[in-house]
């Protein structure tokens, strides 16, 4: 499969109220998409059938003919409005969305188990990237008899288009909890992460409670579309990060072209845990003038100090740039465990104090330019 003698190759892939065959054709295992000996142009025809039928075409070019190959996205009006949709569904009256696909992202060597979620919302939860999502799992609440478990929020990890470019799904990515006995080591289901759990174990056709979206300081601004953005994340933490990623490099926008420095930072615990790893390198192959891509891997990695490599010690690594980038007026974002916060303040602190800044004033004026964006859980 080396090179293909046809110059064009069309691929029907079925996708409509089955949802196991949209869970496949975004699969589409025997295709790599990607790859560079493929013909000039690779044509997908995605045709989904919600009530009339819907045709997608997502075209990748060959690298001789363009240097930005881009996936067509609609509907378009999608980008018309000036302000973000806000909790449009309240734990109230939350929106009934269907699972479209459950699909583990971490390889036999990760510390636990972490999942990416399509959900179908028809288009009637539409968000923007770096919004959350709130998802009730079924049940009663056991502090509440009677009433449903409370809301958990999680960032959606796939642009407003989602997975399939039309609008009507959103991705989630979902670590699942669970909990050890710290004197039997064994776990104990009865103290698992309720919703994370029901999400991992979700199957297509599943029934799904959201509300949302919400929040705003991780909205990516789109002002300048030559800015820079360094995102840092740890784990899950990546979602939002994927959405921007995918909205800069891989979506064909009208309004949006990006042309600046996309910068990211990915703390996990080894190489198996890496998530959307070979996204995020395809990015970087292709677009090495626009984006950087650090990964900090604690156990396997060391830092100069001979320690385990965290997130917060790639950081210091680059400082030097870093501060530059932000004297000039880059964006920067934090996502992941709220843990993650004390370590790299401590790093910021001390390259600042080491470059005879005092870090407060310089948090304290990049909170008033509004270059800062921190969501933690």
């Amino acid at each position: 499969m080396a090179h293909l003698a046809l110059s064009q190759m069309a691929v029907t892939v079925p996708v409509g109220s089955d949802l196991s065959l949209r869970r496949s054709a975004v699969k589409a295992p025997n295709f790599n998409f990607w790859d560079k000996s493929w013909a000039p142009v690779f044509t997908l025809y995605l045709k989904a059938n919600n009530s009339s039928l819907r045709s997608r075409h997502v075209v990748f070019m060959s690298v001789q003919q363009a240097s930005v190959p881009k996936v067509n996205v609609s509907p378009l009006e999608l980008e018309d409005a000036k302000e973000p949709p806000l909790n449009l569904h309240k734990p109230k009256e939350p929106y009934t969305a269907t699972i479209v696909s459950v699909d583990r992202l971490v390889g036999p060597k990760a510390p636990g188990e972490t999942c990416h979620i399509v959900i179908d919302h028809g288009g009637n939860v539409p968000y923007w990237e770096g919004q959350s999502y709130g998802v009730i799992p079924p049940g009663e609440n056991p502090k509440k008899p009677g009433a449903p478990h409370n809301v958990r929020l999680y960032s959606i990890a796939s642009t407003r288009y989602g997975d399939f470019f039309d609008g009507k799904t959103a991705s989630l990515c979902v670590r699942r909890a669970v909990y050890y006995d710290p004197e039997t080591g064994k776990e104990d289901p009865s103290k698992n992460g309720i919703c994370s759990n029901f999400l991992c174990n979700s199957k297509p056709g599943d029934k799904i409670q959201i509300t949302g979206p919400s929040g705003k300081i991780m909205l990516l601004p789109e002002d300048d579309p030559n800015a820079t953005h360094i995102m840092i994340a740890t784990g899950t933490g990546v979602a939002p990060f994927r959405g921007y990623l995918r909205r800069m490099f891989l979506e064909s926008v009208p309004t949006y072209k990006f042309g600046g420095l996309a910068w990211l930072f990915l703390g996990v615990a080894n190489t198996d845990s890496l998530l959307y790893d070979e996204e995020f390198s395809k990015y970087l192959n292709d677009y090495s003038d626009n984006f950087r891509y650090d990964r900090a891997l604690s156990r396997e990695q060391k830092n100069k100090n001979g320690g385990k490599m965290y997130v917060q010690d790639k950081i210091e690594e680059y400082s030097d740039e870093i501060f530059k980038l932000l004297d000039n007026g880059a964006h920067i974002y934090f996502c992941g465990l709220k843990g993650m916060m004390p370590g790299i303040q401590d790093t910021l602190k001390k390259v600042a104090e080491q470059r005879g800044e005092s870090w407060e004033e310089k948090l304290s004026q990049l909170k008033k330019n509004k270059q800062w964006h921190v969501e933690v859980y």
